[in-house]
């Protein structure tokens, strides 16, 4: 590794047993300070040199990383549905495809870049420089309610709530199959899956995970309509869980896959319906319930008239 005024420039040299393997796989492996999604960030960026999709045994790599920015995110008008919003809080039904906060691949046009616009300049540093107000979040191509801090004050407060399990989650999900029983509770420990960056998983050693599930509405046996409430809050949870017990949801890129005879969905079929919490500030029991949108409801018109 050599540092530079401008860059850092990682060199790797591809072993024999890496020809024809993925380059950024091979990268990762070589490049340990990297990660897998950052190097390809970075080959998306022209930064990997030579150029290619596959390694070849014996050539060698260049990874020119740029210097980092500041993570101070700028404010952007986008158009935010605010369910509500007071001097402490906000709470938006956020679109699928939005990030909740400025990450690699996701400078702008975050939740972040969004609230920083519609609450002004007060909003920031709020809970740090990168991710102001920003308490909990939902997966890009996860729809629904989320709540963001405006003072610090409310900052801690929502945090500690979330730190104690204390607030009222309601997920509904198009999952694959029909859970049997139609209600229960999965108790199974989430944490980083041992031979995949991007996925969590099931494993022994992970953090305490329960999930409650309960089917709102079977379609056949194809697939069904699950209500699930979380006791606690882990990355991916209420999508590990449900692959877990054989019901990924629909459309879910990570856990699901396609099946045969379903509809095709262009991301998960997860929804964030229902947000309860003490309001930080005055005390005030707080809850919130958003119906799914359009394209969830499409799926479930489909799913609804292959059943017929």
């Amino acid at each position: 590794m050599t540092t530079g005024e401008e860059s850092t420039v990682f060199e790797a040299v591809a072993p024999l047993e890496a020809d024809g393997e993925r380059l950024d796989r091979m990268l990762a492996r070589a490049i340990p300070e990297l990660s897998r999604s950052r190097i390809q960030a970075l080959m998306a960026e022209g930064r990997v040199t030579p150029s290619a999709r596959k390694a070849v045994a014996g050539r060698r790599y260049r990874v020119s990383v740029p210097p980092a920015r500041p993570a101070e995110p700028a404010a952007e008008a986008i158009p935010l549905a605010v369910v509500h919003e007071d001097a402490h809080l906000v709470v938006v039904d956020k679109p699928a495809g939005m990030v909740a906060h400025p990450a690699p691949g996701h400078d702008g046009g975050t939740l972040v870049n969004a609230l920083l616009d519609h609450c002004g300049p007060e909003l920031t540093g709020v809970g740090g420089v990168a991710r102001p107000g920003i308490v909990h979040r939902l997966d890009k191509d996860t729809s629904g309610l989320i709540v963001a801090a405006k003072t610090e004050t409310a900052h801690a407060g929502l945090r500690r709530l979330f730190e104690t399990h204390d607030i009222d989650r309601g997920y509904l999900a198009l999952a694959q199959g029909l859970p049997s029983p139609a209600r229960g509770r999965i108790e199974a420990p989430i944490g980083r899956d041992p031979r995949h960056r991007k996925r969590m998983a099931v494993v022994e050693r992970g953090r305490a995970a329960v999930t409650r599930y309960r089917v709102e509405k079977a379609y056949g046996t194809r697939a069904s309509l699950v209500a699930c409430r979380l006791e606690t809050g882990r990355t991916h949870q209420v999508r590990v869980h449900m692959a877990h017990i054989g019901h990924a949801l629909i459309g879910d890129p990570l856990y699901g896959g396609r099946r045969r005879g379903l509809p095709a969905f262009s991301r998960q079929a997860l929804h964030a319906a229902r947000l309860g919490f003490r309001h930080p500030a005055t005390g005030e029991n707080m809850l919130f319930e958003s119906p799914p949108p359009a394209d969830f409801h499409e799926l479930a018109v489909m799913l609804e008239d292959l059943n017929l």
